[in-house]
C-alpha cells in the first residue's frame, strides 16, 4: 500500500472510533434520564452501561463462534474492511431501535438497542484496533492508536451534550429541565444513518492484503493464542483498565452530589472534563506519529494537549457552562506532558508510568476529600488515556498470524467497563465503604496495570521480542 493509501485508509478508519466514543459517553447521559423518568433504582439505571459493556464480550463469543463454524478466522475471510462494514450494519441496526424505545420510554428495548450497538461496536473493535496498528510503522503503532484514540475521545466530549441538548431542549446550568425522552432517537437516529454511510464506505476500502501482511509474520507455532503470556495477562488488563476507566466517572457524580452538594446538572463540565482528559492525553501520545521532524514533535506534544483543552474549554462554554473554575487544570495537564517525555514512546514504560500516576491520583483524592478530589478523580483521565493503545499493542505483539484472535480476546474483555463500576457501586454505599473509599477499587486495578507493564518488559527481553521501540522526538 502506497503511503498516499495508507493515510487515505487510516484517516477512514479513525471515524469509527468517533463513534464508539459517542455512544459510550453518552449513556452517562441516559442513565440519569431513564432513572429519574422511569424512577428505577440505582443499580437499574447502571444496566444501561452494564448491558453496553457486556455486548462487548458477546459479540466476542459470537466472532469465535462462527469462525469456528466456517473453520476460519472471520476476518480473515471477509478483510478488514468489510469486517468493520458487517460491524457498522449491525450497530445501525440496534440504533433503530432507539425509536420505539424513546417513544414509549421503553427501559427494556433501550438496553436491547444498546446491546445490539455493542455487538456491532466489538466487531469493529476487533478490526480496527490491529488495523489501526498495522496501518504503518510497527514503532510507532500504539501512537498511531492513540492518535485514532484522540478522535475517539472527541465524541465523547460531544456526544453528551448533544444528547443533553436533544433530551433537554438547551443545555447549562439552571437551563431547561422539562425532560423529553422520545428525544433521544434524534440524535441515534442521525448516527444510524452514518453507520450506514460508513458501512458502504467500509465495504469499498479493500485493506484486506496490507492488513494480512502487516500480521503475517512469522509462523504458526500450533500454539493456543491463550497459550501466550501477553495475551492472558492483557485480557486482565484490559478488563481492569476499562474497568477503572469507566467506574471512575460513572461514579463521580455521585461523589460530587453526596460529598460537596454539586447537582447533577451542575456535574456536567466534572464528567467532560474527565472524558476531555482522555483526548487530551491521547493527543499528546500522538505527536510521535507525525511525520515531522523531531524539534516539531517536541512542540506537538505542547501545542496539542492546549488544543484539546481549548476544545473542552469552547464546547462547554458553547453549551452555556462557566468553565472558569477549571483554568488551573492546566497545571495537572503540565504533569502529563512531563510523564508524556519520560515515557519515550515505549508502550510498557508509558503503561508503568501513568499506572502509578493514575494509582497517585486516587490515593490523594481518597485521604484529601473536598474538591481536591473532585479533580483527582477527574484527572485519572489524564492517565487513562493512552492505556488501552499501550495494552492493546503488548496484547498482540509477536502473534503474527494469530494477531486477529488475539484482538477478539482482549475485545472481549471490555465488559470490565460493566462489571467494575457496578461493583464498584456496591461498595459506595455508605453501610459499606461509602463512596469516598469505594475508589480503593480503581487502585487495585491501576496496580495490576503497574505489574503487567513490569512483567511484560522482562517477558519481551527475555522473548527477544522488540515492542514500541523509542522513536524520534519523544
Amino acid at each position: 500500500m502506497t503511503q498516499n493509501n495508507t493515510t487515505r485508509a487510516f484517516a477512514t478508519l479513525v471515524s469509527v472510533f468517533f463513534f464508539w466514543g459517542f455512544v459510550a459517553a453518552s449513556n452517562d447521559i441516559l442513565i440519569p434520564v431513564f432513572k429519574d423518568k422511569l424512577q428505577l433504582e440505582q443499580w437499574q439505571s447502571q444496566m444501561i452501561s452494564f448491558a453496553f459493556y457486556v455486548a462487548y464480550t458477546l459479540g466476542a463469543l459470537g466472532y469465535m463462534l462462527v469462525s469456528f463454524l466456517m473453520k476460519c478466522d472471520l476476518l480473515g475471510r471477509l478483510g478488514y474492511g468489510k469486517g468493520i462494514a458487517l460491524g457498522l450494519v449491525i450497530s445501525a441496526i440496534g440504533s433503530l431501535l432507539f425509536i420505539p424505545a424513546a417513544d414509549s420510554a421503553s427501559f427494556p428495548m433501550l438496553l436491547g438497542g444498546l446491546i445490539i450497538v455493542g455487538l456491532g461496536f466489538s466487531l469493529q473493535q476487533t478490526a480496527a484496533n490491529p488495523l489501526a496498528i498495522g496501518l504503518g510503522s510497527p514503532e510507532t503503532g500504539s501512537q498511531r492508536l492513540s492518535m485514532a484514540g484522540g478522535v475517539n475521545n472527541f465524541g465523547t466530549t460531544i456526544g453528551p451534550l448533544l444528547v443533553t441538548a436533544a433530551i433537554y431542549g438547551s443545555m447549562g446550568s439552571g437551563s431547561g429541565t422539562e425532560l423529553d425522552v422520545s428525544a433521544v432517537k434524534v440524535p441515534y437516529l442521525v448516527l444510524g444513518a452514518l453507520f450506514i454511510l460508513f458501512a458502504a464506505i467500509f465495504y469499498r476500502l479493500d485493506v484486506k492484503v496490507e492488513a494480512a501482511e502487516s500480521v503475517s509474520a512469522g509462523e504458526d507455532d500450533g500454539k493456543s493464542v491463550l497459550s501466550y503470556k501477553q495475551v492472558w495477562m492483557g485480557m486482565i488488563a484490559i478488563f481492569l483498565y476499562v474497568g477503572v476507566e469507566v467506574s471512575t466517572a460513572g461514579n463521580l457524580s455521585e461523589y460530587l452530589k453526596s460529598n460537596l452538594n454539586v447537582a447533577t446538572r451542575d456535574a456536567a463540565p466534572y464528567i467532560s472534563l474527565f472524558w476531555a482528559s482522555l483526548m487530551i492525553g491521547r493527543w499528546t501520545s500522538s505527536a510521535g506519529s507525525f511525520n515531522v521532524s523531531d524539534t516539531w514533535k517536541k512542540a506537538l506534544r505542547l501545542l496539542l494537549p492546549l488544543a484539546a483543552f481549548a476544545v473542552y474549554l469552547g464546547v462547554n462554554t458553547k453549551a452555556g457552562y462557566q468553565v472558569d473554575g477549571f483554568y488551573p487544570y492546566l497545571g495537572m495537564i503540565g504533569v502529563l506532558v512531563v510523564m508524556d517525555f519520560l515515557s519515550k514512546g515505549n508502550p510498557a514504560r508509558q503503561l508503568l508510568i501513568y499506572s502509578l500516576c493514575g494509582m497517585t491520583a486516587l490515593v490523594v483524592g481518597i485521604f484529601m476529600g473536598g474538591h481536591i478530589a473532585a479533580m483527582a478523580f477527574v484527572s485519572v483521565g489524564l492517565f487513562c488515556s493512552t492505556l488501552w493503545p499501550c495494552i492493546f499493542t503488548l496484547g498482540i505483539a509477536g502473534l503474527g498470524s494469530k494477531m486477529p484472535k488475539a484482538s477478539n480476546y482482549l475485545i472481549m474483555m471490555i465488559m470490565g467497563g460493566g462489571v467494575v463500576s457496578v461493583f464498584q457501586g456496591s461498595l459506595a454505599d455508605e453501610k459499606v465503604l461509602g463512596i469516598l473509599n469505594s475508589y480503593w477499587v480503581g487502585v487495585a486495578c491501576f496496580a495490576y496495570l503497574a505489574y503487567y507493564a513490569v512483567s511484560m518488559t522482562a517477558h519481551f527481553k527475555k522473548e527477544g521480542i522488540e515492542v514500541g521501540a523509542p522513536v524520534g522526538g519523544h
